[in-house]
């Protein structure tokens, strides 16, 4: 029994040994790397009537930003108002070359008077914005320095899901911290970062790393970390870094004009369901499905339509809307591109001038819907034609009706809602009511089909079904 006991504790021995033997060590890479890692610190300015108000109440640090608001409401209120004071922030940065090229995130420094790199040998030395690009989320610094120590960019298209990476930054002003984790996913689309296809990981980043360098297994920077996704505002278990290519990009133009361009197309997509794909007639959800062509842009110059399904950018697959926009936005201005679509059920190949995307986005008005009627027709909905003042509000150029009011039924169910335009039903577009009636009389039954809607100025495709 003893022996038995013995062999086992020997396995288990044997076992752990080399589960650690398969982790990797870091120390060496900290060593070699972290000297490049700075701390970068930002101060705001009060406005100058603040400088000869009376002293107000020191709020405790850390308090949760809901608790602070309401204490500077009540200051304000009893005590004739609250003068703001300097504010100053924390984030992360890198050296990038030995004379002083420093790289982190543009909201890091934005709106900042002064920006303080402090080195890991402890010095500190005031920073000049070279320039930043709020689209990426990168900005590039400059120091008074030489011979200073410098990351080794790394290839981010060579990393692997499931691979090794870390980061060293400044998490809550915690300087030269370190923190390790695995890729989780690449080319991730998030809201407001539709230029850049995101690095996941489950690398612990929290307030203070932003703008710090993420590692591969080789030393060697892929990424800027840059966002987490939190419902606490502490660390959740999803990071995203900005892939290097991307910066490096950017941080090019920015040397040389002061500035980044974007390359555009000029259109409005959207993820192709397994509603809609089957409404298509395609074998499988994919690609970008074209929901708007902007006026005077390199699309309608082109011909892409409402409608199109865009499957591969200058060869390169489109398995997700998310996919299109950094493969456009980092190509060449002015230089020529491919997109293969799917039109109509048929294969077809459109070539283009890239644009540059311009600075200001069109936001467009929400309509306000008539007074609701009973619906009758198969949809369960009813529509009316839009009116000059309507059209002119929701910029809707021409055809197209106004949803009045929605019942139960098939459009309900697909998430039409009072207050959208149908613009085209299937491949047919919708001109008028008269127009609209006529077609959904003569839909066919258990079959899935598109429907083109315009919501608060953005246009998506609904996939519906009549099931009787």
């Amino acid at each position: 029994m003893f022996k038995k006991v013995k062999w086992c504790f020997f396995l288990i021995v044997l076992f752990n040994q080399n589960v650690l033997a398969q982790l990797p060590d870091f120390t060496e890479m900290v060593k070699t790397n972290g000297v490049a890692v700075v701390n970068v610190s930002t101060t705001q300015k009060a406005p100058p009537e603040a400088e000869n108000a009376p002293e107000q109440p020191q709020l405790p640090e850390g308090m949760p930003p809901e608790l602070e608001e309401f204490f500077r409401r009540f200051l304000e209120e009893q005590g004739g108002g609250y003068v703001p004071r300097d504010t100053t922030s924390l984030g992360s940065g890198f050296i990038i070359s030995p004379d002083g090229y420093v790289l982190t995130n543009s909201h890091v420094v934005k709106d900042a008077d002064e920006i303080v790199v402090k080195l890991s040998d402890r010095r500190e030395l005031i920073a000049k914005v070279i320039g930043y690009d709020t689209r990426t989320d990168v900005a590039l610094l400059k120091v008074d320095a030489k011979n200073l120590p410098a990351v080794t960019i790394g290839e981010p298209n060579k990393l692997q899901v499931g691979e090794w990476v870390l980061a060293i930054g400044s998490p809550f002003g915690f300087e030269q911290s370190v923190t390790a984790g695995i890729v989780s996913a690449k080319g991730r689309s998030l809201p407001g970062g539709n230029y850049v296809p995101f690095i996941q990981t489950d690398v612990a980043i929290n307030p203070g790393n932003s703008g710090g360098p993420l590692f591969n297994m080789e030393g060697k920077v892929v990424g800027i970390n840059s966002q987490i996704y939190s419902r606490t505002g502490g660390f959740m278990g999803l990071s995203f870094a900005i892939p290097m290519d991307v910066v490096m990009n950017v941080v090019d133009q920015i040397k040389a004009t002061g500035k980044a361009a974007h390359g555009w197309l000029g259109v409005q997509i959207q993820d192709v369901t397994r509603e809609l794909a089957e409404s298509f007639g395609m074998k499988r959800p994919q690609g970008a499905l074209v929901s708007k062509v902007l006026p005077d842009s390199p699309a309608e110059k082109a011909g892409l339509q409402i409608g199109d399904i865009v499957t591969e950018f200058n060869g390169q697959p489109i398995e997700a809307s998310g996919d299109l926009p950094p493969m456009v936005g980092i190509t060449a201005i002015n230089s020529k591109a491919t997109l293969k679509i799917i039109r109509q059920g048929e294969t077809k190949n459109i070539d283009f001038k890239v644009g540059l995307l311009p600075d200001e986005v069109d936001k467009l008005a929400e309509a306000k819907a008539a007074p609701p009627k009973t619906p009758h027709n198969r949809l369960g909905i009813n529509v009316i034609d839009l009116t000059d003042l309507q059209r002119e509000t929701l910029q809707v150029a021409k055809n197209g009706v106004l949803v009045q009011d929605v019942g139960k039924g098939a459009a309900k169910d697909a998430g039409i809602q009072r207050g959208d335009v149908i613009l085209r039903i299937q491949n047919n577009v919708i001109r008028d009511a008269a127009d609209f009636e006529k077609t959904v009389k003569n839909l066919p039954t258990g079959k899935t089909i598109a429907v083109l809607i315009q919501r608060q100025g953005s246009p998506v495709f609904l996939a519906i079904k009549i099931e009787k």
